[in-house]
């Protein structure tokens, strides 16, 4: 323990002393970015720290509420005590919707409760609730081929078939059921909806998430049930249809809007030799959906990206300014994204990496606007690890999205094992215990390994 915390003494001092510091030679040979690495894989318990403090102390960190701006403000204190430099809250305001009392049960012909949450943006069916008949659908296409206003004020129901996946592709299949099955039950006719939650597990948990709603149309109550109570409700219909009676459900669903409030993106900078050679950013999201305490989503990777930061800070000042984004309201629209990328939008930017996919392990690289040369070495840097090479385009993630777009930088994607990231996502077994240490070094040890060859790199990175 003693060795720890003099080499984690270390780690702070070398950051905070980065402005006075040698400049590390422009590019950094391959043998120390290796010593780095297996330094964190075998010893980081910086992303720990983090990930373990902001659960404990802050916890849920619902977007544009209070608990996130206290989040916010925890977040600021301990990259100043790492040593990070120019800590800021970058402020923005944002449209605030939060949860209310969440009831669900059949009245008939099989009574018994199930369980409920609200999807973000659902409109309230009031304190008295809201009872129909259960039209079902087994998929969000099934509920696109009926007529528009067909449903007459029944209350819709939409099933998919999400699958665990290694590279999370089951949620681009099953996503639309909450992303858009809302606004197009609204469209034809239903009174409020309940959706089989957007999930791979089986416990009796609902999935939290957001919906949209088409430009001016008015919100129908739409809630999500856990996927347990959705097979069960499944069930109930063939019977009931068998019988000829109609599945009868009662919703109470009574979230509220709070209006105009104010987020922000917490931005921290390791500061680099050479202005004119761009910003190397690492983003993650800060804020949480608030029915746990956010520690896979995205406390994690909040404490991925500063812990790789601060190890590629230790190894002597890199050329290019390494920033910390830990974006505000990423869950409710990515409001923390968009915001900025709209201030940041005229700096330039030599590379973007986000971590928002859990804390397992990195299993591939992918890569976009990296010239081989650069992109031979990641992939050798990370192949002891158990670090495949892609050939996948990186996309980013969804805080890098706006600068992404605006500047058009390399971009990385360290991807990250899903295939238990669905059984936790937004639900209240969002956790600390979910969290295996030793895959969180691993995440470490893969971004100290890219972002101190990327941040060093000499010229430009998509140079061939």
């Amino acid at each position: 323990m003693q060795k720890k915390l003099l080499a984690l003494a270390a780690l702070s001092a070398s950051v905070s002393t980065l402005a006075a510091g040698p400049a590390l030679a422009q590019s950094a040979p391959d043998a120390e970015i290796a010593a780095a690495r297996d330094e964190a894989l075998a010893n980081d318990d910086v992303a720990w720290d983090f990930v373990e403090g902001i659960t404990t102390e802050i916890g849920p960190r619902m977007a544009g509420t209070e608990d996130e701006a206290r989040g916010r403000k925890w977040a600021m204190a301990w990259l100043k005590a790492q040593g990070f430099a120019n800590v800021r809250d970058e402020a923005f305001s944002m449209q605030t919707w939060v949860r209310g009392e969440e009831e669900v049960e059949i009245v008939s012909p099989y009574p018994q409760p199930m369980h409920v949450t609200a999807l973000g943006n659902s409109a309230s069916t009031g304190a008295e609730g809201l009872t129909g008949e259960v039209a079902v659908f087994a998929s969000r296409a099934a509920l696109e081929a009926v007529p528009d206003g067909s449903l007459g004020g029944k209350i819709a129901y939409i099933s998919h078939g999400m699958k665990p996946t290694q590279d999370g592709s089951g949620y681009g299949l099953a996503g639309p059921a909450r992303w858009t099955g809302p606004a197009l039950a609204a469209r034809k006719g239903a009174s409020a909806i309940v959706i089989k939650s957007i999930g791979t597990d089986h416990h009796r948990n609902p999935h939290a998430g957001g919906t949209t709603w088409d430009e001016g149309q008015q919100p129908i109550p739409a809630g999500a049930l856990s996927l347990p109570d959705a097979e069960n409700l499944e069930r109930m219909a063939q019977r009931a249809g068998a019988a000829g009676k109609p599945l009868m459900l009662k919703l109470v669903l009574t979230p509220r809007n709070l209006g105009e409030t104010t987020s922000g993106n917490v931005i921290a900078e390791i500061p680099g030799s050479d202005p004119k050679a761009g910003v190397a950013l690492l983003a993650c999201h800060l804020d949480s959906w608030d029915l746990a305490t956010g520690a896979f989503d995205d406390g994690a990777g909040c404490g991925i990206i500063a812990a790789a930061a601060k190890r590629v800070a230790a190894m002597g000042k890199p050329r290019r300014t390494i920033r910390l984004l830990f974006a505000g309201a990423e869950e409710v629209g990515v409001f923390g994204g968009k915001a900025y990328g709209a201030a940041h939008k005229d700096e330039a930017h030599a590379f973007a990496m986000e971590s928002d996919f859990g804390a397992d392990k990195v299993w591939r690289v992918d890569s976009t606007r990296l010239g081989k040369p650069l992109a031979d070495r990641l992939a050798a840097l990370l192949a002891p690890m158990g670090v495949v090479r892609g050939t996948q385009p990186a996309t980013g993630g969804a805080d890098t999205g706006a600068i992404v777009a605006a500047v058009e930088p390399t971009v990385i994607d360290l991807q990250q094992d899903g295939t238990r990231y669905f059984d936790l996502h937004h639900t209240p077994d969002d956790t600390l215990d979910k969290i295996d240490p030793a895959q969180l070094r691993q995440n470490v040890a893969a971004w100290t390994a890219t972002v101190a060859l990327l941040a060093n790199a000499p010229g430009e990175l998509t140079a061939e």
